[in-house]
C-alpha cells in the first residue's frame, strides 16, 4: 500500500483516539483513578520500546550514527521547547481532579503536540511502513491516558461534553494534518531525518514527562504494578520487533 494511506489512515484512526477520553463520564473516579497511571506506566515503556528497539535502529540503517543522534536530540528538544514554551504539563491521573482556566492552553499544546507528532511518524511511514506501524501504536499507546487526562481537565474546567469531544477531536486531527505536510516534503525533500526526530520526540515524552509522574503517583503497594506496566510496554514493542522482521 502506498505510504500516502498508511499516513492517511493512521492520521484518522489517530485522531479518533481523542473520543477516548469520554469513558471518564462512564467510569466511577476512583476507578479512574486505579487505572490512568498503571496507563501512564505502559505508554512510557511503549513510547521507549518503540524509539531504542525500531525508529532508531532503523535510522542507523540509513545514516550514520552522528547525524541520526543529532537529529533524536533535535526533537527531544523540540518537545521540551514546546511544553516550556506553553507551560505545558501532563495532569493525567491527577487530571480529573484539576480546575484549571487553563483549557484553551491545553488544546494548543495538543494540537502543536500531535502535530509534531504526525510529522515525525508520517516521515517514518515514508521510510519504512513496519517502522511507522510500529511508531503509530507506540504513540497511540501515549495517547490513550493522555486524552484521559486531557478530557477530565476540559470538563472540569466547565465545558459541557459535547464541546469537550469536538475540540479535542480538532486537536487530534492536526497529526493527521502533520502526517500530510511530510508526504508533501517528501517529493522535494529527504525526509529519513524524521524518524530520529520522532525517535527524540517519543524519549522525551516517555522519560521526561511520563515517567516522573508515574513515580509521583507510586505508592509502595502500587509500585510493583507500575514497573510490570512500563516492562510490558517495553517487551510489547521488543516483541514486536521481531514479529515484524522482514
Amino acid at each position: 500500500m502506498d505510504p500516502f494511506w498508511w499516513i492517511f489512515f493512521g492520521g484518522i484512526a489517530m485522531s479518533a483516539i481523542a473520543l477516548v477520553g469520554s469513558v471518564t463520564i462512564l467510569l466511577p473516579p476512583q476507578v479512574l483513578d486505579r487505572i490512568v497511571t498503571p496507563l501512564v506506566a505502559l505508554a512510557a515503556g511503549s513510547l521507549l520500546g518503540g524509539a531504542f528497539f525500531h525508529m532508531l535502529p532503523t535510522a542507523l540503517g540509513v545514516a550514520a550514527p552522528v547525524t541520526v543522534f543529532a537529529w533524536a536530540m533535535v526533537g527531544f528538544c523540540a518537545f521540551f521547547a514546546l511544553e516550556v514554551l506553553l507551560h505545558r504539563h501532563h495532569c493525567h491521573r491527577d487530571a480529573v481532579e484539576c480546575r484549571q482556566p487553563l483549557t484553551y492552553l491545553i488544546l494548543i499544546g495538543d494540537a502543536l503536540h500531535n502535530f509534531l507528532g504526525g510529522l515525525g511518524i508520517g516521515g517514518v511511514f515514508l521510510v519504512d511502513t513496519r517502522a511507522g506501524m510500529i511508531a503509530w501504536v507506540a504513540a497511540a499507546a501515549h495517547e490513550i491516558p493522555q486524552e484521559l487526562g486531557d478530557f477530565g481537565v476540559l470538563l472540569h474546567g466547565g465545558w459541557s461534553r459535547r464541546k469537550a469531544l469536538l475540540f479535542n477531536l480538532l486537536s487530534g486531527l492536526t497529526f493527521l494534518a502533520g502526517g500530510m505536510v511530510a508526504y508533501a516534503a517528501s517529493t522535494g525533500l529527504d525526509v529519513d531525518f524524521l524518524i530520529p526526530f520522532a525517535a527524540g520526540n517519543f524519549i522525551y515524552i516517555g522519560a521526561s514527562d511520563l515517567i516522573p509522574e508515574v513515580r509521583r503517583h507510586g505508592q509502595p503497594a502500587a509500585s510493583a504494578l507500575h514497573l510490570s506496566a512500563f516492562v510490558a510496554g517495553l517487551f510489547l514493542l521488543w516483541g514486536m520487533a521481531f514479529a515484524l522482521q522482514p
